[in-house]
């Protein structure tokens, strides 16, 4: 079947409904987007009787974070209403429902769809628990065949997960054509799940939050404590559990509690799913959380309030310190980051422990319920709630075989086909073999292999099959990826640069131009492709008053990246999450660039009192004077401002469309809207400028305005100092950038070499180092992980 969908049509268009068709739209689908007419809205007036869907999407259109890619997607989206157009929905190839949790009013407009839906087109729910079955009873056969969930989680561009729910008489065909359209167009995590309520992620997910509810009552700890044990120490997001409440939305939390309370009759741990009396309070108040601004949490002013449970009053957040949650603080590895916070002794390790082993046992007994094996309930954890691990994983991490002796000791009751599990002599649930993930399956009792789909090329395999890397150090290692391309994984914390990764470049590029085609330059798995140069390195050097060395230091990180820009080769970067400063630099001389969708790309050096010093600032000032097409006498100082304001106030796109918008990317760039395949359509990319017939490009060279430039720049600058808009400190690196974006001590009208560039730019990256001023903005960034004004 063809896995493309063009014209889809989303019915219901609140926060979930729009957020679909806004996901569809920066995939490239056209979307017919419906909702219902507002009362006494006259009829013919279109204006009014399309408010309510109208309204919808200039409320998403402001939403920050934003919920559009980019707005111009907003044009491949036509708005309409349920009386005048739902016959359009005739034309569509796909129509997903996305209207109020309420069974009677989906079958409602499941009969409308069914009069105007041609045959053979998929109807999907987004229903997040009401079961599908129910749904297409009294539903004609073309329509029970072509029924399903598709449970997207919100906010939708954002998250990773979507859950499919095949009705019982639905054709395997449709739910593989969507499955494949959600992985490879929509970017989606896919996850099959059971027509049980609530599905996977949240039957697991909501299970979790209650029986942390119950535990912090029988241990009488506060909101405050738990979120702390619950966050990052437990490999859990930072929203931790009460913060992800309160985003998600008490009242939406409570409806998917009772829901399973009110379903679940047969289930071992029903009685978790009640509601405590003083959640049920915070509702009844109408202290829902994030869209009320109050719920378990509250801002006022500048102060962070937090509700305590058993007052019913908001009080200041109190510090929280455990011995347990400062060690697994300073432990960088996840798996003895949980080991160690669950075995200690301290109440966060008792709480930790408590609540994760029941969780454990809870989810094994779901298995073949909710789903038919351990990989799709650990994906929809990862993808749904962000966790860093999913269940088995985290059973893993801790020890299987000693934790369940743990448990029953406990009296918590054991899954018998993990009992049996044990007694067959296995350890852990994943096992990695000839570069292939098995995960051990409890209706067959072996390790089923888990192959990625065709094109994913995942770095874990790559290197469990490689006798050894092309190169390998602690930061850095080389891939041979197959096909003559070499991939650049840089391993250090947040994937800083340093000696290794520069050198991992160095030797890719040996490589490849030996024996090879092309490199690559990308990671997986992580939240950032990298957070920037080693600034430690930089401040100590200049504490120690090294400037020879720092001098030698940036002009090797330039000298890499025009080695990268100049190579016989083609090299291309593949970003993703946070790439900032240095990061920003490599992708910024790569010959093409595949970005993930959600990449966050700027030069934030301003920041530290520094500008962009390997290559940046230049490639700012090239980009934007080259942007003038040849032949037309225009001005290069509007473009340069663009340029200067980029880096001169931090700017960072908030994703790949946006970054194409900054000129962080070309147009030709290529964007992949999931990372999964990041990797590999970087690969793809590198393939295909090689099969070309790649020839590097010529030095490059701009005119720029020189001195005359530079002077309406610093005017602008002294303007802002005068108003008190900028500091002198701000002034001084104000100009020290436009000294380099203009061309330096030039007439204006020759052109300017890029090594001419590059030499200004390390020379006033250089002075701005030895400033007092500056050292101490490093200083308080490395200390305090936040900006200083000084």
């Amino acid at each position: 079947m063809n896995d493309r969908f063009e014209k889809i049509a989303v019915l219901g268009a609140g926060v979930m409904g729009s957020g679909i068709a806004a996901h569809l739209a920066g995939a490239g689908c056209k979307v017919l987007l419906l909702d219902i007419v507002p009362k006494d809205a006259p009829a013919g007036d279109r204006k009014a009787r399309n408010a309510i869907v109208d309204g919808a999407v200039a409320a998403a259109l402001k939403s920050r974070p934003a919920v559009f890619h980019d707005p111009d997607d907003l044009r491949r989206i036509e708005t309409g209403n349920f009386e005048d157009d739902i016959e359009k929905i005739g034309e569509c190839d796909w129509i997903i429902e996305v209207v109020k949790e309420d069974l009677k009013i989906k079958k409602i407009v499941f009969d409308q769809v069914e009069k105007c839906r041609k045959p053979g087109t998929p109807v999907a729910s987004n229903t997040s628990g009401l079961s599908i079955a129910a749904m297409g009873e009294g539903r004609s056969e073309d329509f029970r065949k072509h029924l399903l969930v598709t449970h997207f989680f919100n906010p939708v561009r954002y998250m990773k997960l979507l859950e499919l729910v095949p009705g019982p008489d639905c054709d395997p065909a449709v739910v593989e054509k969507i499955a494949n359209f959600g992985a490879t167009v929509l970017g989606k995590g896919i996850v099959m799940g059971k027509d049980t309520p609530n599905f996977v992620a949240n039957r697991i997910g909501v299970y979790g939050m209650m029986r942390t509810m119950q535990v912090m009552e029988e241990m009488e700890l506060s909101i405050d404590a738990v979120d702390s044990v619950f966050g990052p120490a437990m490999g859990r997001p930072r929203s931790a559990v009460f913060r992800t409440a309160d985003i998600v939305g008490l009242d939406t939390f409570i409806h998917v509690a009772n829901n399973c309370y009110d379903s679940l009759l047969e289930d071992e741990a029903r009685d978790i799913f009640k509601v405590p009396g003083w959640m049920q309070w915070l509702v009844d108040q109408g202290f829902l959380g994030a869209k009320s601004k109050k719920g378990f949490y509250q801002k006022q002013g500048k102060e962070i309030l937090s509700f305590d449970w058993r007052s019913k009053e908001y009080k200041p957040q109190e510090k929280v310190r455990f011995d347990s949650l400062g060690a697994a603080r300073g432990e960088d590895d996840l798996a003895k980051k949980v080991k160690g916070l669950v075995n200690a002794d301290d109440p966060a390790g008792q709480f930790a422990w408590k609540v994760l082993s029941a969780s454990l046992a809870y989810s094994a007994n779901r298995v073949g319920e909710i789903a038919d094996d351990l990989f799709n309930i650990d994906c929809a954890m990862r993808w749904g709630f962000n966790w860093e691990q999913g269940p088995f994983e985290a059973w893993d991490a801790i020890g299987v075989r000693e934790s369940v002796e743990r448990m029953k000791a406990d009296g918590l009751a054991i899954a018998p086909w993990v009992e049996e599990f044990l007694a067959a002599g296995h350890e852990s649930f994943y096992q990695w073999q000839d570069g292939v993930l098995r995960v051990w399956d409890p209706g067959s009792k072996i390790y089923e292999p888990h192959v990625p789909r065709p094109g994913v090329v995942q770095l874990r395999s790559v290197r469990d099959r490689a006798e050894k890397p092309i190169f390998d150090k602690l930061g850095c290692q080389v891939h041979d990826l197959g096909d003559g391309v070499a991939c650049v994984e840089f391993l250090t914390k947040m994937n800083i640069v340093d000696a290794d990764p520069l050198e991992g470049i160095e030797a890719a590029l040996n490589w490849a131009e030996a024996q090879g085609v092309g490199v690559v330059i990308g990671n997986e798995g992580k939240t950032a492709f990298s957070a920037g140069a080693n600034l430690m390195l930089v401040f100590m050097m200049a504490q120690n008053k090294d400037w020879e060395g720092l001098d030698k230091m940036v002009k090797s990180f330039q000298d890499i990246n025009l080695r990268m820009r100049y190579s016989p080769v083609p090299v291309v970067a593949a970003p993703h999450g946070l790439t900032l400063g240095g990061g920003a630099e490599i992708v910024l001389h790569a010959d093409a660039v595949q970005a993930a969708m959600e990449t966050y790309i700027g030069l934030v050096e301003v920041g530290v009192g520094l500008l962009p010093g390997a290559g940046g600032t230049k490639e700012m000032a090239l980009r934007m004077a080259n942007a003038i097409p040849a032949g037309v006498n225009a001005l290069a100082l509007p473009f340069l401002q663009k340029a200067f304001e980029n880096i001169a106030l931090a700017r960072v796109a908030t994703g790949a469309r946006e970054a194409r918008r900054l000129g962080f990317l070309r147009d030709s760039d290529g964007i992949s809207l999931g990372s999964e395949s990041l990797i590999g359509d970087a690969k793809k990319r590198v393939l295909a400028l090689a099969g070309l017939g790649y020839v590097p490009p010529l030095p490059a060279q701009a005119v720029l305005p020189g001195r005359d430039g530079a002077a309406v720049f610093e005017f602008v600058l002294e303007d802002f100092k005068g108003k008190h808009m900028a500091s002198e400190h701000d002034v001084l690196i104000g100009k020290k950038i436009v000294h380099v974006l203009t061309g330096g001590d030039t007439d204006g009208r020759s052109p300017v070499s890029e090594q001419a560039l590059l030499d200004l730019e390390r020379e006033a990256f250089l002075s701005l180092v030895g400033e007092e001023k500056t050292q101490a903005r490093i200083q308080h960034m490395l200390m305090k992980n936040k900006p200083l004004r000084n």
